[in-house]
């Protein structure tokens, strides 16, 4: 469906049409229309799915008629888990509203950096973006005050709660008007999700996006056995041989993304890991780097990847792999999308080898697997 057809502004559609965006995603489609409706949303859908700009783009039609906001007071509070998805979802404001004729102002506040700089940034706000702790820090220092939200939106709302923000979360909540659109995104729809639909949402507009199982005909998935002590050279040759740019690898803890990272750089491969013991500056710069295309390969773990949204993504390659099949499923979901083909690469020890099957069954797709054991492997 066109964006033409959903109810957005002149400006709107016009910047859209100078970005090459003409055709809505499916839960663009219908989630545009619910919130300027004014209509509380829940939307299910996966990472990539287009869910922001889902909210984003409303958001911004109704702020086109906004009177200025207060002093330290915010039009509509985005909350979301991570560093990272913050600045992303500020992009994303910023991407959409730098050529309108109004003026809006979009912050990103977050922890791991200082808080002064963001309170003095605290003017004339129309969007704040902010992981919980931030926020709350800034409301008791009086930076900022909620009590003229008008909508709230929870972006990541399943791993708001998985990642223990709940009772920051719930005290946010009673800063809040009673009177509030509240617009409530997640991956999944579990126990927790519930409970905030239920707390939070007023007859809600549902939109449950399924993940299609021909998503996976845009994904070339082929994994290889491989021992544990060869899977550095395994990967290190894999990127040689194919030329292999923007290559988004996946490990299951901090340690080993660093010491993946640090084997590739002294192999000649430019690599850097983000994780949460990273400094917020290393994360965001490694991050903008790679989106650039001037890093080759950024490791990380699965909950910094949270925010990270490229399209185009080429390849994703699962060194170690996730506890979940949905994990796996949302690992691989970064590349094959928007009809461009991409690949998943997954390396799989004998140890691994029935988790993987249960992967597999679960996603309904057998990976081909490659015995990696005649691959030349010395001096990589």
């Amino acid at each position: 469906m066109s964006f033409t057809s959903l109810g957005l502004s002149k400006s709107l559609l016009t910047i859209l049409k100078a970005q090459k965006l003409n055709k809505a995603f499916p839960i663009q489609e219908k989630a545009i229309p619910a919130v300027l409706a004014k209509k509380d949303v829940l939307g299910i859908a996966k990472t990539g799915s287009g869910k922001t700009a889902s909210y984003v783009l409303p958001i911004l039609n109704q702020l086109q008629r906004a009177s200025v906001p207060k002093n330290r007071h915010v039009d509509v509070l985005v909350l979301v888990p991570t560093r990272e998805l913050a600045v992303q979802v500020k992009e994303v404001f910023q991407q959409f509203s730098a050529a309108l004729p109004e003026r809006i102002k979009c912050l990103a506040v977050f922890g791991g950096i200082a808080i002064n700089p963001q309170m003095k940034a605290l003017n004339n706000v129309n969007v704040l973006v902010a992981t919980p702790g931030r926020l709350l820090d800034l409301v008791d220092s009086k930076a900022v005050h909620l009590s003229e939200i008008k909508t709230l939106v929870l972006d990541e709302a399943d791993k708001l709660l998985s990642m223990g923000f709940k009772d920051e979360v719930d005290r946010i909540f009673k800063l809040l008007p009673k009177k509030r659109q509240n617009l409530l995104f997640s991956a999944t729809l579990n126990d927790d999700v519930e409970t905030i639909h239920q707390l939070v949402l007023v007859n809600p507009v549902l939109i449950k996006i399924e993940d299609k199982q021909d998503t996976f005909d845009f994904i070339k998935q082929r994994g290889y056995w491989v021992s544990e002590e060869k899977k550095g050279p395994l990967l290190r040759y894999l990127i040689k041989k194919d030329d292999m740019k923007r290559v988004l690898i996946f490990t299951a803890s901090t340690y080993k993304a660093d010491n993946v990272a640090d084997k590739l750089r002294n192999n000649g491969i430019d690599a850097s890991a983000i994780h949460s013991k990273k400094s917020q500056t290393a994360r965001l710069n490694a991050l903008a780097k790679f989106k650039a295309g001037s890093l080759k390969v950024l490791v990380a773990t699965d909950l910094l990847a949270r925010g990270i949204d490229i399209e185009f993504l080429p390849f994703v390659v699962n060194y170690e792999l996730p506890r979940s099949p949905k994990d796996y499923i949302h690992r691989i979901g970064r590349t094959g999308r928007a009809k461009n083909p991409g690949e998943a690469i997954s390396l799989i020890t004998p140890e691994e080898e029935h988790h993987f099957k249960v992967i597999q069954k679960k996603m309904k797709k057998w990976v081909d697997m490659v015995n990696s054991d005649h691959f030349d492997l010395k001096g990589k």
